[in-house]
């Protein structure tokens, strides 16, 4: 299954795993990885030092490529982009910035540079930052997400008539089917993160595992858009949010009811009454926890199945 994806990182599918927070560790990256995948560790839940632990163990773990996720928003960011260049990481995908930022610092070091977007302006801004790649990602996905809600059917198309570099789609893809009709539409290749939380390799907790299995159509909800939009799981947590919209809250009370480490709360630490349980609406299609290799062979083998199935269309 060789195209620029897999070229462009030295993989054998064109299959990123998401670098989620509070949920891509290095059990999870390293494990994507030796799967013949892209693994990616999620640097937004973790301090500096934490980082390069985990950065040094996923080495340790594998020795295919794997990547580190970053979102530019953190106050330390050159503190973890000075830990990707001395641990050696070769691959960063940046999200949740300007790519003009650090595009150009980390290739100047030899470090592939993916950038996530949500819409045709932002990839092309992306672009114009020489970026090697971007992700294109559609509202349906889980955690913060575009303000725009344009859907990954959509947003593919539409990013590729415009950009002229690797194209990885992203949000509401878990199985092989969907990622062939992303492809089909214009996407070299796919980025899952929903899938992979329900893995046993993943970090989440074992009772946020059980909720994303549990959970079915409809469930998850996009809101705090005045904030940062993010896709949520239907809990007591987001029905104070939805009580609180009755009222037409300002950005402050928002800011207040959200506090300090919700994210954590619920994915890491399990409270599934109050944490923030960030999720895609793929979810109502995830039915069970596997280890991340059955996840990809069931992946790739649909893909293949459902290749076969086009002709008959």
């Amino acid at each position: 299954m060789s195209n620029r994806i897999t070229e462009l990182f030295k993989i054998k599918y064109p299959i990123i795993q998401a670098g989620m927070v509070w949920n891509s560790g290095w059990r999870l990256a390293s494990a994507s990885s030796n799967s013949g995948i892209l693994g990616l560790i999620g640097a937004g839940s973790m301090y500096p030092e934490i980082l390069r632990e985990h950065i040094q163990k996923c080495k340790n773990a594998t020795k295919k490529p794997f990547g580190v996720n970053v979102p530019m928003l953190y106050p330390n960011i050159k503190e973890i982009m000075d830990i990707i260049v001395e641990e050696g990481v070769k691959i960063v995908f940046t999200s949740a910035g300007n790519p003009k930022t650090w595009t150009s610092w980390l290739q100047e070091r030899g470090i592939i540079v993916v950038h996530v977007v949500s819409s045709v302006k932002f990839a092309l801004k992306a672009q114009e930052a020489g970026v090697d790649a971007i992700v294109a990602e559609g509202f349906e996905a889980g955690g913060h997400n575009g303000r725009d809600e344009t859907t990954t059917l959509t947003l593919i198309p539409m990013v590729k008539e415009h950009i002229q570099i690797p194209l990885i789609a992203a949000g509401g893809i878990a199985t092989g089917s969907a990622m062939l009709a992303t492809m089909i539409l214009g996407a070299d290749g796919v980025q899952i993160g929903s899938r992979f939380v329900a893995s046993e390799e993943s970090l989440a907790h074992e009772a946020f595992k059980k909720a994303v299995v549990d959970a079915k159509e409809g469930d998850t909800q996009l809101t705090l858009k005045e904030l940062a939009p993010v896709r949520l799981l239907k809990n007591d947590f987001y029905k104070q949010v939805e009580g609180l919209y009755k009222i037409g809250p300002t950005k402050e009370q928002l800011k207040e009811l959200l506090g300090r480490a919700r994210a954590k709360q619920g994915m890491f630490e399990g409270d599934m009454d109050e944490g923030e349980l960030e999720i895609g609406q793929i979810a109502g299609l995830i039915h069970n926890i596997k280890p991340v290799e059955n996840i990809v062979d069931d992946i790739v083998k649909e893909f293949e199945e459902a290749k076969k199935n086009v002709p008959q269309l």
